[in-house]
């Protein structure tokens, strides 16, 4: 069975000064995580460290590079799903944690549950001896300064989504040479948004699923239209239909924008090593790689590729 890694960086309007940086970024990850799989090692274990490699990367809003909600502060949402089993972990609105999807997957490993939101979440990974680090240096100089210049809810995300410039979450999927599948997502959330705010990244169903049946998903784009229409779940629905990966996805972002007026994208990969990169924004930063290559893309239709470094 052919082991494949997709990831993504976010659906959004990309700013130039930021495309470079951004495909960078999603090659790196999807590196990362497809070395796990040459290693034997599980789907899990490839998106748990592709998604791990995203959040330590500050040019993306997951993790390092967080953006800040309507007080300031830092609050996190992941999770991860086992398409073999259909276990999952999550958690939403933590702070001090660098890597909430592993957060995410203690969770489903080591607990009865499913989600952990906010103090509980921070409670059970203190529990665990996990390791934290000061929120402050989860932020960088310029969300500082975003913050700042758009204080109020109202004003920040509608702007911000308004130039669908708020889609920043990342997100992996992969299939290991067992044919098992797996899905992580990862989000800083909303600039601005309420306190307490949960969007679509941590919720199963939406943000993201796998089952070996199918295949596997994370999505990203506007997290409040996402959860309306359950667009992974969706996508998976299509493909049980017998569509193909891309005419699903591109079904299901359709129906989300001609129904709630949301942007956004998904990525897809199927149990037999097939892969989708989809979205309906200006751009969207993915990489993956299969037994072909290194394949990446930034712009609507791109689809460069380059020969995996030895």
């Amino acid at each position: 069975m052919p082991a494949v890694l997709v990831v993504h960086g976010g659906a959004w309007a990309i700013p130039d000064e930021l495309a470079a940086a951004s495909v960078d970024g999603v090659k790196v990850a999807a590196r990362d995580g497809f070395s796990v799989l040459q290693r034997g090692g599980s789907a899990l274990d490839a998106v748990e460290a592709a998604v791990r490699a995203l959040e330590d990367n500050t040019v993306f809003d997951a993790g390092h590079g967080a953006v800040l909600n309507a007080e300031g502060e830092v609050e996190l949402d992941a999770i991860i799903m086992d398409g073999r089993t259909l276990a999952s972990g999550a958690v939403s609105s933590v702070k001090n944690i660098a890597n909430p999807v592993s957060l995410a997957r203690a969770v489903m490993e080591e607990t009865a549950h499913v989600i952990l939101t906010s103090r509980g979440a921070n409670l059970f990974a203190e529990s665990i001896g996990m390791a934290t680090v000061p929120t402050d240096t989860l932020v960088t100089e310029n969300e500082r300064r975003e913050w700042k210049r758009n204080k109020n809810y109202v004003t920040g995300v509608m702007e911000d989504f308004n130039s669908q410039l708020a889609h920043d979450t990342v997100g992996a999927v992969a299939v290991d040479s067992d044919g098992n599948v797996a899905c992580a997502t990862s989000t800083g959330g909303i600039r601005n948004k309420m306190v307490g705010r949960v969007g679509d990244s941590p919720i199963i169903g939406s943000g993201g699923y796998a089952d070996n049946l199918i295949g596997a998903v994370s999505c990203t784009g506007h997290g409040e239209s996402i959860l309306k229409v359950t667009l992974a779940r969706l996508i998976l629905f299509h493909i049980e239909q017998g569509k193909s990966l891309a005419d699903s996805s591109r079904l299901s972002l359709q129906y989300m924008g001609d129904r709630v007026r949301g942007a956004g994208g998904a990525i897809v990969v199927s149990p037999s090593g097939k892969w989708a990169a989809t979205f309906t924004t200006e751009r969207m930063a993915w990489a993956a790689v299969d037994h072909d290559g290194l394949w990446y893309g930034l712009n609507p239709k791109e689809r460069l590729k380059e020969k995996l470094s030895q």
